[in-house]
């Protein structure tokens, strides 16, 4: 072989940003002159190179070239040692290579920078921050957070105190500040405060690297917002509003509804149902009080129609009562009429022999709103209702003194429609319909 190389040194230091040399001995022990190439092998040849790259000896000279180690200062190279070699390949005789075998120490160094995020906070109990610390070094470092209130009236608290990050990563500490009293009202009040990210040192005996460090502000805020004195004022307003409304309108017009639904047939039935009670006595045919209407409430418990131009019925009485007992008894009868085709009347309940009904209570709806107007009748000569259509969608009627119906008897329903009206989001109908649900008790008739 006509080629001899050797390092100075087999194992070097190189510290990341500066650059450090590592002499190489090359002999040309042959008998012609040869020209020698290098090449850098291993993991640090992106960050080294032998100068001059190019060297040209006489038989029996020597020569000296320099490797040149320039390693990074960021995270790209960690800290540690590195295995490397130098190929020195001759121009003349390229069989004749030779690599000599070295070892790089890239020394450790320390890089932290930190953020606030985000740098101001609000809020009546608290502010909610997160700190962000980067690692720029080569080496994974631990960083003990801490904080300084700018005065005595916050306090601010880490979860957790302290991060470990490896090289070219960064981790979150998440923190909260809290005021140290409460505010009710008033103004937002201001409280700086300053964190700090202190990396601890990587090796025994190196110095602490200086702390980072970070301004932030909580702003805290009263706990009763500005405008909850106006809005208390509005809403006042508006129940006194809604107390003087029913007052002044609604309250008449109930108790308009409830003297129209006694009727004088009402009163002289209940009065020959049960002489006892008299106009001395009491009330004697007074109702209990009715219903206002209920615009566009168009359930209720109607039956179907059955098809014909005249009415549908569907008595639902209770179950058959020994003598002398009572029963309560519910019916209920839908009536349809068109418009100029004269009256149309609807049975909803008939008086078995042997019987007298009571009847106590009656719902009346108009779901379509149509415009005419209803007759409610119990019995023979008695009128119980007489109403405008037009007037309502639901009404209902409750009697203290109930309305006896004789054996025999009807409670019936007539329809003399005027205008059909329309639902909202159906179909026009083409006829007037109205319901009746009456309630009562079926009690035996008395003999004499």
């Amino acid at each position: 072989m006509s080629l001899t190389a050797s390092l100075d040194d087999t194992s070097v230091a190189a510290e990341p940003g500066a650059e450090t040399a590592l002499p190489l001995q090359v002999l040309n022990s042959g008998s012609t002159v040869e020209e020698y190439r290098f090449e850098v092998v291993g993991a640090c040849a992106a960050w080294s190179a032998v100068e001059p790259a190019v060297l040209s000896l006489y038989p029996g000279d020597t020569g000296t070239v320099s490797l040149m180690l320039r390693p990074p200062r960021d995270s790209t190279v960690p800290a540690g040692e590195t295995p490397f070699g130098v190929r020195v390949v001759p121009t003349g005789d390229q069989g004749g290579t030779v690599v000599p075998e070295g070892r790089v120490t890239v020394l450790p160094f320390t890089a932290t920078t930190a953020e606030l995020v985000p740098r101001s906070s609000h809020g009546s109990l608290g502010g909610r921050h997160r700190f962000a610390v980067d690692n720029r070094g080569n080496t994974p470092v631990t960083v003990r957070l801490a904080a300084q209130p700018g005065s005595e009236l916050a306090r601010v608290d880490f979860a957790d105190p302290e991060l470990r990050i490896e090289p070219g990563r960064a981790e979150f500490g998440k923190l909260r500040v809290r005021p140290a009293k409460r505010m009710w009202r008033g103004a937002p009040v201001t409280h700086p405060f300053q964190v700090s990210a202190a990396p601890q040192p990587v090796a025994e005996g190196q110095d602490a690297p200086e702390p980072v460090l970070v301004d932030g502000s909580y702003q805290q805020e009263p706990l009763l917002p500005r405008w909850l004195p106006r809005a208390l004022i509005v809403a006042a307003v508006v129940l006194i509003a809604l107390v003087g409304l029913w007052y002044a309108l609604l309250r008449p017009a109930v108790k308009s509804a409830a003297r129209e639904a006694v009727t004088p047939e009402a009163v002289r039935s209940a009065v020959e149902a049960d002489p006892s009670r008299s106009a001395d006595g009491g009330d004697p045919g007074g109702a209990d009080s009715a219903g206002g209407d209920s615009a566009g409430g168009d359930s209720a418990g109607t039956g179907t129609d059955g098809g014909t131009p005249g009415s549908s019925t569907s008595p639902s009485p209770g179950p058959s009562a020994d003598a002398g007992a009572s029963t309560p008894t519910s019916a209920q009868v839908r009536v349809s009429d068109a418009v100029g085709g004269g009256a149309n009347t609807g049975t909803a309940l008939r008086v078995p022999a042997g019987q007298t009904f009571q009847l106590t209570d009656l719902v009346v709806q108009n779901p379509q709103g149509d415009a005419g107007t209803v007759v409610i009748s119990a019995g023979a000569e008695t009128r119980v209702l007489s109403l405008g259509l037009e007037n309502f969608r639901d009404s209902d009627y409750h009697f203290v003194t109930p309305i006896v119906v004789p054996a025999g008897g009807t409670v019936t329903m007539t329809i003399d429609c005027r205008r059909v009206g329309r639902p909202v989001g159906a179909p026009a109908p083409s006829r007037c319909t109205e319901s009746l649900f009456l309630g009562g008790t079926m009690k035996p008739a008395t003999g004499g």
